[in-house]
């Protein structure tokens, strides 16, 4: 097919019945991008010649360096099938586990995907997880299983191992399939029993059990792999071929003159031909019988290989070139390399562009075919259910799924990510022929010039500009009309003004993406993926645009990488730092995973997914953004500060207690931490702190209890459950009503439910109900309990208590004690940053067991706590990171406080607010707290997933032992010889970890990490010898390396606290070869 014009795609723009949405998944170098350049080769744009090598989509200079795609690029191609013409958005995504967020902005644009699975490595990790990502948008996929040329040339396999291999890999991408399918329906069944659960209660008679998980109703074959279904193709790009079953079909109906509908049955499965009876027979596996598959398809492909590249026999070269009626140009048959001459035959014989693009127009749905639920769900942000949103939301569906271009029709896009365009490649900057008239008047310009020239040439400073990357869904979107945004975080309203988040915005201009072009376009209908220029100064990174308020903003995008490797950044020269704000505020917008923050240091850091992510950034900051020099620090490795239980034995696998203590220095340290006591502080030798305030008011008495682990996965895991519901109860505070969704209500039950299975025994009775607070930020893992006697505050599961959906406000806010409040600041503070280095507290209980607060304070005192009531409001929102932590509990003190008598002279208190004093000792409280129990840290775990062959296992599990890794189980790849070992690795000791691997086994293993959870490091940062045998064992200097204190040290060092350490250790006189005089 010749390169289709400009006009042809807007003309095929306006019939979204004939138009693909799609996208190419995979894992890592499993040959995408090869594979989106044969498609792209179709179409004229580049030689078929240079397909695979050139690697069209990648067009950032790093990405052909390194040899893997960093960002997804769309391209826009046109495919005449049969008497139909189609116009197809393409977008390749990267595989690099790193990436995986550019894999989400290009899932959301679309409505199909074509999964690439090698046919070698078979399912990988990232397979999976594209696959579940896929699952989770709703869009259908079809799958291409890509390099069988390495079946033949690498494992040498004969095409009846290689048939029994296909099936495998099949099964295995069916089974990942499987999984996503039943784990949906087990869900949907188990919401369906609690609705009948609702009704038999109303209903009287005959209870019947039914046992059935509900499975055996549901059909689910559309959703498998099945080459006979025509949605699996089998290829190898790198040699430009690919075949579906319906090829060889229609070939061998023409030649043997059966029929195509048997053929397509047969051509897979344990079919065998019958040559004497001329059937077609059932039981070719236990009648050793060839299947069809292997006689039919891959004899012929494997016979084709062996003449032209195994053996290049030039006669059965010229007899196969001759039987399939095609033309092979006579510098291709002389040509040295082989593998050009296969090319050449296999390109015109099964071109794998015909396959592919053919099944793509057949088998994934068109935008208007989009299934009403990916509709719901993408308008049903948060906790809000489709029914629940506003008439004229709902009404949105319909145009939705229409797709409707008319004038009256909303237009909606959704704006997946943002990306930067040199100044350059933009259309209107576009080298084009001039005409004749043109070309007169710039010989005049240029006379004219000459005459007046400068001595100096001026250069022109090279600029980005931000373009967003998008789908229109309903209506034409031209470049006119002016559009309200709705960022991600606001809710659907009738009224402009109601809705929050909610701004108005124009597009300056709209592009067709065409890989690395642009092309300039007036209109764009409802359907098509498109780019929008000038929304730099109102979207950050997503955003729905839409014509309507009543649009809401579409659900947020699903990540599967979490940023977590952080470095600081600042300039060469500090006069650039404006700069290099700029260039951070310019990455953060055009990368959908990176994060940009300054610390309360004034550090600028960068967050990224991992090493060669920050790489990429990085490199773009120096290059693109910012252009200036600068320098990164080392990464800031995360870490969490914890409590555990007492360990029962030492560090020698002695039982404690029953050794001799040994008299030495390191004793002082145990000794002090058994009874520290000041005129404030006490600590009890069973780990309660108590402590008083320096104005003698206020007492507390706080213990730090370790949270079980799975108590402290849970609190993790559900963050956004915890934090709405933090948001009800201020609302419900504050005295306002809310609607709040049965989904809503039933995910906080079930955090409920699932904490009082979890918190069990004697200290944890009744704990659940008297949860207090959760923190830091109000939402993390720690838990702040109250079992204070005198004090009942209402419980924070009190939106539970309601019958009705909707909560009405009550008087709760009259049995809060006065400054209830300032023990959750305090608290809050407290397990925002640690004793130990700074770090977040995780998996901590901290009990409140008494609280008194002087009820006979005097009364200038009185009048300090009414006049500093607001500064402690500010104090506690500007500390716990600006968080929005209004109370309606110190609105509440601030009336009770009011109505004492008033004195005319104010007095003031020399130590300040109560409220204040009260945040501060809470915080110096929960610390020794902290410090009373054995401390531990822990650190961030990568999972880490590694392929190797059998000879290198054992260089890579060097690797891993040094860097502290420990491997959980491998296995054998069936079929290969290929290893497959998961291991986690702690993120500390990851940087150069996959550079070394790679150089260790010489490449033949490649790792892909992926953030995993938090692990506490076994080791006592604090420990010393202090028995005999610990001192025999360690020596007195127990010099062996102490993890734990190594990098909580490191962390010290890094924040400028105080580190513990001297600088000439173990000194020793030195020895000289003179003698004393």
């Amino acid at each position: 097919m010749g390169h289709t014009s400009l006009e042809k795609i807007i003309a095929l723009q306006k019939n979204p019945a004939n138009i693909r949405n799609l996208c190419i998944l995979a894992h890592v170098d499993h040959g995408k991008t090869t594979l989106a350049d044969c498609l792209v080769a179709s179409n004229g744009i580049i030689s078929s010649r240079l397909a695979g090598k050139l690697r069209y989509l990648d067009s950032r200079e790093d990405e052909q360096v390194r040899g893997i795609t960093m960002k997804s690029s769309a391209i826009s191609l046109h495919y005449r099938n049969g008497d139909q013409e189609y116009l197809l958005n393409l977008i390749d995504s990267p595989g690099h586990v790193d990436f995986s967020s550019e894999v989400s902005t290009a899932v959301r644009l679309c409505d199909g995907a074509i999964v690439v699975v090698d046919a070698v490595e078979g399912v990988c990790p990232q397979t999976q997880a594209v696959l579940r990502q896929a699952w989770l948008e709703n869009i259908r996929p079809v799958l291409v299983i890509n390099k069988i040329d390495r079946l033949i040339m690498e494992l040498k396999l004969t095409s009846q191992e290689a048939y029994t291999h296909l099936q495998k890999i099949l099964e295995q991408v069916n089974a990942i399939t499987g999984t996503l399918f039943t784990s949906k329906v087990l869900e949907e069944r188990a919401e369906k029993e609690k609705e009948e659960e609702k009704e038999s209660e109303t209903l009287s008679g005959d209870q019947v059990f039914d046992w059935s998980a509900g499975l055996e109703e549901v059909d689910d074959s559309h959703l498998y792999f099945s080459p006979e279904q025509g949605n699996v193709v089998f290829a190898s790009a790198i040699d430009g071929w690919g075949f579906s079953i319906q090829q060889f079909a229609h070939i061998y109906s023409q030649r043997m003159g059966i029929k195509a509908e048997v053929l397509l049955k047969t051509l897979w499965g344990d079919f065998y031909l019958n040559a004497k009876a001329k059937k077609i027979m059932k039981g070719a596996q236990a009648k050793g019988k060839k299947p069809l598959f292997v006689q039919f398809v891959l004899d012929n492909i494997w016979s084709l290989y062996d003449a032209v590249v195994t053996r290049r026999d030039k006669e059965k070269v010229e007899k196969v070139v001759a039987s399939l009626g095609i033309k092979v140009m006579a510098r291709d048959l002389r040509h040295s390399d082989p593998k050009v001459l296969l090319s050449a035959i296999c390109s015109q014989w099964l071109p794998v562009s015909q396959a592919v693009l053919s099944m793509v127009c057949e088998k994934l749905p068109s935008p208007l075919d989009m299934a009403s639920e990916r509709a719901e769900k993408l308008m049903s942000v948060g906790a809000r259910r489709f029914d629940s949103l506003p008439a004229q939301t709902q009404k949105l569906k319909t145009a939705f799924l229409q797709c409707s271009s008319e004038d009256n029709a909303p237009v909606i896009v959704f704006v997946s990510k943002m990306f930067a365009v040199d100044t350059k490649a933009l259309p209107k900057y576009k080298p084009r022929p001039l005409t004749q008239e043109e070309i007169v008047q710039r010989r005049e310009l240029a006379r004219q010039r000459h005459a007046d020239r400068m001595a100096a040439d001026q250069t022109a400073a090279e600029s980005h500009k931000e373009l967003a990357h998008s789908e229109s869904m309903s209506q034409e979107t031209t470049s006119e009309p002016q559009h309200q945004l709705a960022s991600q975080g606001c809710s659907a309203s009738d009224c402009v003004f109601e809705v929050p988040h909610l701004s108005c915005c124009s597009m300056e201009s709209i592009y067709l993406l065409m890989g690395r072009e642009l092309e300039d376009l007036e209109e764009v209908p409802a359907g098509n993926v498109l780019g929008i220029g000038g929304l730099e100064e109102c979207v950050l990174k997503s955003a729905t645009l839409s014509t309507t308020p009543a649009c809401p903003p579409f659900t947020p995008l699903n990540f599967e990488a979490t940023p977590i490797v952080r470095v600081a950044v600042e300039p060469k020269h500090p006069s650039e730092m404006p700069k290099l704000v700029r260039g951070m505020r310019l990455l953060n917008q055009a990368d959908p995973c990176a994060e940009v923050l300054i610390q309360e240091t004034g550090e600028h850091v960068l967050v990224t997914a991992g090493e060669v992510h920050l790489q990429r950034c990085l490199d773009d900051l120096r290059d693109r953004f910012a252009k200036i020099e600068i320098s990164a620090s080392k990464p800031i490795i995360p870490f969490r500060e914890t409590v555990v239980r007492p360990p029962k034995v030492d560090m020698v696998n002695e039982e404690l207690g029953k050794q001799q203590k040994v008299a030495i220095i390191h004793q002082v340290k145990e000794e002090s931490s058994q009874g520290r006591s000041s005129d404030t502080l006490l600590v009890d030798p069973s780990g309660l702190v108590t402590l008083t305030t320096p104005n003698r008011l206020a007492t507390v008495c706080v213990r730090a209890i370790p949270l079980p682990q799975e108590v402290t996965q849970l609190l993790e895991s559900n963050s956004e459950v915890i934090r709405t519901l933090e948001q009800i109860n201020m609302s419900l505070r504050e005295g306002k009503s809310l609607d709040i969704s049965l989904r809503t209500l039933e995910a906080i039950a079930g955090l409920k439910d699932q904490l009082d299975s979890l918190l069990q025994g004697r200290k944890w009775r009744n704990a659940v109900e008297r949860i207090w607070a959760f923190g830091p930020r109000r939402y993390g893992p720690n838990i702040l309990l109250n079992n204070v006697d005198s004090y009942q505050r209402p419980s924070v599961w009190q939106c539970l208590g309601r019958g009705d959906k909707t909560v009405e406000a009550g008087a709760q806010a009259a049995v809060l004690r006065d400054f209830d409040n300032s023990i959750i600041s305090g608290f809050l503070l407290a397990t925002l940053s640690g004793p130990m280095c700074e770090e977040p507290l995780m998996g901590v209980c901290f009990c409140v067991e008494r609280w008194d607060v002087q009820s006979s304070a005097p009364a200038q005192h009185q009048e300090s706590f009414e006049e500093d009531s607001m500064s402690h409001k500010a104090l506690a929102d500007n500390k716990v990171e600006r968080s929005s932590e209004t109370s309606a509990q110190e609105e509440g003190m601030a009336s009770g406080l009011g109505q004492a008598e008033r004195r005319p002279e104010p007095a003031s208190d020399c130590y300040g607010p109560v409220s204040g004093q009260l945040i501060a000792a809470m915080k110096e409280a929960c610390r020794h707290a902290f410090q009373a129990q054995p401390q531990r840290l822990m650190a961030a775990m990568y999972t880490c997933e590694i392929m190797a062959t059998a000879e290198v296992l054992g260089r890579v599990y060097g690797v891993l032992g040094k860097r502290e890794g420990r491997v959980l189980h491998e296995e054998m790849k069936e079929g290969t010889d290929m290893f497959i070992i998961k291991a986690v690795l702690p993120v500390a000791e990851s940087f150069g970890f996959a550079d070394e691997i790679r150089k260790r086994t010489s490449g033949l293993a490649s790792p892909q990490l992926v953030f995993s959870h938090w692990e506490v490091i076994s080791s006592d940062p604090y420990w010393v010898p202090t028995t005999e045998e610990e001192y025999l064992h360690f020596g007195e200097k127990a010099d062996s390396a102490n993890q734990a204190l190594k990098y909580m040290n490191a962390v010290r060092r890094r924040k400028g606290l105080y580190v513990e350490e001297k600088i000439v250790e173990h000194a020793e006189k030195q020895r000289t070869l003179s003698k004393n005089k």
